[in-house]
């Protein structure tokens, strides 16, 4: 008979661990999966399973081929940020490491996704503070991307969620400071100072920045932004065809609005892929624009099983392989 010091034990190990992470996604996620299925209950069970019907293979497989077209647009990009790096990746290394990446996305604020650092540093030898930036401008080019695209789509727009100007303009300004040297050296300074914690942390993220300028070059910011923009749109207009094809009248750019607002929203929660928030902005601007719940709810569920979903099994079927190959890597120290 277990005791309460066994499961104290117990308890301890799991939410100290390298579970914890995992564990709290689980819960986050049987809370969203509760917060639909109560939405499907509540607006009556028959509407909501037509509509999901009333989808065939060959549509999710087009849904699927978009999403697609978003990662491997953005691990070219990935590719083109190594490459400015002087980091001798070909194409094939820098997109299983893109990809092997997605598997961490669970991971809160993704930072988990940085085990592509880890797998650069073991197949080049190349230190984590010459390749840190990378995962930082990556990060920075996409909310560049998916903020220019959202003051675009606004344009064309009948209408728009309130926030949405004022998350394009908080993802722009995110992506200058993240991008420029000075002004990303000057706020990790500013932030030490305030707290006063981890110095050794700060020295290595200040001498890190200093490599960002590596990546100011006009043709590379060019077409590492065409990349983003034209990846980020490949999923908006999945969701719009998505929405036709189920039956609701809403214009591309007003979907494309929706898709990326949503997602820049739950990615400003901090939860592992915008768990939560995304779901709950991406339904209630759907219901704005006149679209029923017992619509919403599975057009919401299907879009984000066929992009962040579908990006978490790429990874997962990749990470064991990227983890594998760059062990055997000439600056593998575990071998």
């Amino acid at each position: 008979m277990r005791t309460k010091s066994d499961f104290k034990t117990f308890a301890t190990t799991v939410f100290t661990s390298k579970w914890r992470d995992p564990v709290m996604f689980a819960g986050l996620l049987l809370l969203v999966l509760i917060g639909l299925i109560g939405l499907a209950a509540a607006t009556g069970w028959e509407e909501t399973l037509s509509h999901l019907k009333s989808l065939s293979l060959w549509q999710i497989s087009v849904l699927l081929l978009l999403s697609l077209a978003n990662y491997g647009l953005r691990g070219v990009r990935w590719h083109v940020f190594a490459r400015r790096l002087d980091l001798p990746l070909t194409l094939f290394q820098s997109l299983r490491h893109f990809f092997g990446g997605f598997a961490m996305s669970v991971t809160p604020a993704r930072v988990g996704e940085l085990v592509r650092i880890r797998w650069i540093g073991r197949e080049t030898g190349a230190s984590p503070e010459r390749t840190a930036p990378l995962a930082l401008v990556d990060r920075a080019s996409d909310l560049s991307a998916m903020a220019i695209l959202l003051a675009i789509a606004l344009v064309f727009a009948a209408g728009g969620p309130k926030g949405a100007i004022v998350v394009a303009a908080f993802a722009i300004i995110a992506a200058i400071i993240a991008t420029n040297p000075r002004i990303f050296s000057a706020c990790v300074t500013r932030f030490y100072r305030i707290t006063g914690v981890f110095p050794r942390f700060f020295v290595r993220v200040r001498r890190a920045s200093q490599t960002l300028a590596q990546f100011s070059h006009f043709p590379t910011v060019a077409m590492t932004l065409l990349c983003g923009l034209a990846g980020w749109f490949a999923e908006g207009y999945a969701f719009f065809i998505l929405l036709q094809w189920m039956g609701a009248d809403i214009g591309l750019a007003t979907c494309v609005v929706i898709f990326v607002f949503s997602t820049l929203a739950g990615g400003l929660t901090g939860a592992p892929g915008g768990i939560g928030g995304a779901e709950a902005a991406m339904i209630a601007l759907l219901s704005l624009e006149g679209v029923p719940i017992s619509l919403s709810v599975p057009a919401t569920a299907v879009i984000r099983l066929t992009t962040l979903w579908f990006a978490i099994a790429l990874g997962l079927a990749i990470f064991p392989l990227a983890e594998r190959i760059s062990k055997r890597g000439p600056y593998a120290l575990e071998k």
